[in-house]
């Protein structure tokens, strides 16, 4: 048996196999959501046809299905949507990029080490943050920080002095005089200039507080990368000095005889870095800022290239920004490989090398999962039996059209039904033709269009209108979540994360899909999918069953996400949990937070609910004296309007 037709439809790279065992469905569903290539290896398919968690522990891989963890989240009172962070995942990113620098540098003989530290702006969660330092202790991996808030969490959370703090951002008297106190109880706290006029600052209240600093600057390269995060990079670049700007730090170092401070060069190339050129090009200028500044007399010692270690979100291992043409081993070895050839040639130490790798740390490890309320088809209804007497011509010439219908010419049917779609429009608008009449021509196009459609897999070479015809009648499925709240980069930059269904993938889907969520915006949606060749505008779903929740998750959503998400239609933060399996295969829920309230969301915005209450309690009571309901029914409105403030913002089961 060939691969169907539906999976034509759903536009995903052709099965090549028989569908005709169970097996053979799963197979061809983990090819057509992808999951071998874009999880990383955390996640898969289980013999029932159910999304596993694949976790690592120190007693080798452990397995559960993301149903069986939605039902135990369903037990203690965590109602979708939920965003599930995973420890596992988590700890084995920090040891993996520590372990793999160790090798690259083990390896290339090289003299210096690796120092990593976690930019918190990544994902800001006490709890994320916590671990990261627990796992990181013994690799000494430490903290960025960019904000005052932020050093307060480096400063409260690390606990080995070993452990670097690189503070970056604009920074004022107060954040320079906190990472001094860092400096003081014996952290090696370094200071990146983004400004010149911050040195000034610095060098005061160094003096004030009698501690010598840790410089660095931040230099603007003109190395370009590709990308959505290009403008990271570049002589347009918001951040970092220009050559000018650095001599004149130096020169002031020296006045100041405090050029023994200058001991750290960062750069920052982007977020997410797809093409592995583009970091030894800019590996290699900054080389030669760095061999100049020690000739210059800077003592130096470390080199931060910042962030860009990047997610490989769609599977392609491309250099589509949403992607990677690296591994993290590649990624290493290039690092510590072009270091030594651009040190080596001017006999310059090998100095430490850092990073700043957020996004990949925590990308995989939150799953953002959410159930199925409803569907909202585009499907013909039947044609009534017989017609109506007396159609108005271009409901005839509809008829004749889907009549006519030939698998060899369909783009000149489409044709055909677009203009007397248009041209019957035209003539409701002026009046000759009435509302039941445009209903029923609106009836015989759509049935057109649907058929068309569904010939479209006889075409060798569709045309692009064709394929997009395809898109534009597929179903909406309304999920429990919001985009603004917890995926605001699909929404801000079209950033593609993986979303799949979470059970029955034995069975083909046989639905063309986007999907809507709960926020009456249309922005609010999803509908740029993964695509074994980069993305794709909708995704293949089951139809909906009446006897059981249909879940989905959306994947390597940890990085960002929590802290950009806003209250668009007043849907606040949804409910997190930390789940971690042990060696022995056991799930633990390390941790519950439920999401916020309808009274937490309105006190946000300045609603008092106290005082929203009294001016309910007003209105009934004045309902009734007025005699519209009765006292039992005054009860009952304010015992609903109580609870009501107490739920939760999304959808309840």
């Amino acid at each position: 048996m060939s691969t169907s037709t539906a999976e034509f439809e759903a536009g995903t790279a052709p099965f090549n196999g028989s569908l005709e065992t169970r097996a053979d469905r799963m197979r061809a569903n983990i090819e057509r959501y992808g999951i071998d290539r874009w999880s990383h290896g955390y996640f898969g398919v289980s013999e029932k046809g159910n999304v596993m968690i694949k976790a690592p522990t120190p007693d080798g891989q452990k397995t559960i299905e993301l149903t069986e963890v939605i039902n135990g989240l369903r037990q203690r009172g965590l109602d979708m949507p939920v965003m599930l962070r995973i420890e596992n995942l988590l700890d084995d990113r920090v040891s993996q990029l520590n372990e793999a620098f160790r090798a690259a540098i083990e390896d290339a003989n090289y003299r210096g080490t690796y120092r990593g530290v976690f930019p918190i702006k990544v994902n800001q969660q006490s709890h994320v943050i916590a671990e990261i330092a627990r796992v990181g202790e013994r690799f000494s991996h430490g903290l960025e920080a960019g904000s005052k808030a932020e050093l307060l969490i480096a400063m409260s959370t690390l606990r080995s002095k070993d452990c670097l703090i690189v503070c970056n951002g604009y920074k004022d008297e107060e954040f320079i005089d906190l990472g001094l106190q860092a400096r003081k109880i014996g952290f090696e706290c370094f200071f990146v200039l983004e400004t010149v006029k911050e040195l000034s600052i610095i060098l005061e209240r160094a003096k004030h507080w009698d501690v010598e600093p840790l410089i660095g600057v931040r230099v603007k390269l003109s190395t370009k990368v590709d990308g959505h995060w290009s403008n990271d990079s570049g002589d347009r670049s918001m951040f970092g000095l220009t050559t000018m700007q650095i001599v004149e730090v130096v020169d002031r170092l020296k006045e100041a005889n405090m050029l023994h401070c200058l001991q750290l060069l960062h750069f920052h190339l982007g977020s997410q870095i797809p093409n592995i050129r583009n970091i030894r090009d800019g590996v290699t200028e900054a080389c030669r800022y760095y061999m100049d500044l020690v000739n210059d007399g800077a003592p130096m010692g470390y080199f931060n290239l910042g962030g860009g270690l990047a997610v490989d979100y769609d599977g392609s291992a491309s250099t589509h920004m949403h992607s990677r043409n690296y591994d993290l081993n590649e990624y290493c070895v290039d690092i510590v490989e072009t270091l030594m050839n651009n040190l080596d040639a001017h006999e310059i130490e090998h100095p430490t090398i850092i990073t700043e790798s957020g996004r990949w740390t925590v990308a995989p490890m939150s799953v953002l999962l959410f159930n199925i309320l409803s569907v909202s088809h585009f499907d013909a209804e039947p044609l009534p039996d017989p017609l109506p007497e007396n159609l108005p011509e271009t409901a005839q010439s509809l008829l004749q059209t889907l009549n006519d219908i030939d698998p060899r010419r369909l783009q000149e049917s489409y044709n055909d039904a677009l203009y007397y779609r248009d041209q019957m429009r035209d003539q409701f608008r002026i009046g000759e033709i009435t509302l039941r009449e445009r209903a029923l021509g609106e009836n015989i196009y759509l049935t057109i269009v649907n058929k068309v459609a569904s010939l479209v897999p006889q075409v060798r070479r569709p045309s692009a209108d064709l394929v997009q015809l395809c898109d534009s009648l597929s179903d909406i499925y309304y999920g429990n979540f919001s985009v603004f709240q917890s995926l605001p980069d699909a929404w801000a930059i079209e950033q593609v994360f993986p979303v799949m269904p979470l059970q029955r993938l034995d069975e083909i889907p046989t639905r063309r899909a986007i999907i809507g969520d709960l926020t009456c915006d249309c922005d609010g949606k999803l509908d740029n999918f993964v695509d074994e060749d980069g993305s794709r505008p909708t995704l293949q779903l089951h139809e909906l069953s009446d006897h059981e929740d249909y879940y989905l998750g959306v994947f390597l959503v940890g990085a960002y996400q929590e802290t950009l998400g806003d209250l668009h239609n007043l849907f606040g933060d949804n409910n997190v949990a930390t789940v971690r399996m042990t060696g022995q295969g056991q799930l633990e829920f390390v941790e519950e937070l439920h999401g916020d309230s309808i009274s937490d969301v309105l006190s946000y915005v300045e609603y008092h609910p106290a005082q929203l209450v009294q001016r309910f309690r007003e209105s009934a009571e004045g309902a009734v004296r007025e005699g519209r309901i009765t006292v039992a029914e005054r009860q009952q409105m304010m015992s609903l309007f109580n609870e009501s403030l107490r739920g939760y913002t999304y959808f309840e089961s």
